[in-house]
């Protein structure tokens, strides 16, 4: 991106006077295209980090809720399966989230 933005410095003292605007816009257009490609980028891998983090959140908070029901209670599968879907809303990970995105997001 640096090479992109520096190629500017050297072909412009090679142009002709009356076609140095089109070649700044051409340039502009170009860098400006790549930028947005970055951001682009830049979003679906914010939005995979989150996805990875509430999930490593409530596989935590599972496993540590699974160490407590070790102790001799005998479950069924459906009140593990309610226990676990309790644990994925109640595990923190909205909170968490919320307070580690703005950290990672672009500033407009």
């Amino acid at each position: 991106m640096n090479n992109e933005i520096n190629r500017i410095n050297q072909v412009l003292p090679n142009i002709a006077g009356d076609t140095k605007t089109q070649v700044i816009q051409q340039w502009m257009r170009t860098v400006i295209g790549r930028l947005a490609h970055c951001k682009d980028e830049h979003h679906k891998l914010l939005k995979e980090a989150t996805t990875l983090l509430e999930l490593a959140l409530w596989k935590a908070n599972l496993d540590n809720n699974e160490q407590l029901e070790i102790e001799g209670v005998r479950t069924t599968r459906g009140r593990l399966k309610r226990a676990r879907k309790e644990s994925c809303v109640t595990s923190g990970a909205s909170t968490v989230i919320k307070n580690v995105l703005p950290f990672l997001a672009l500033k407009s």
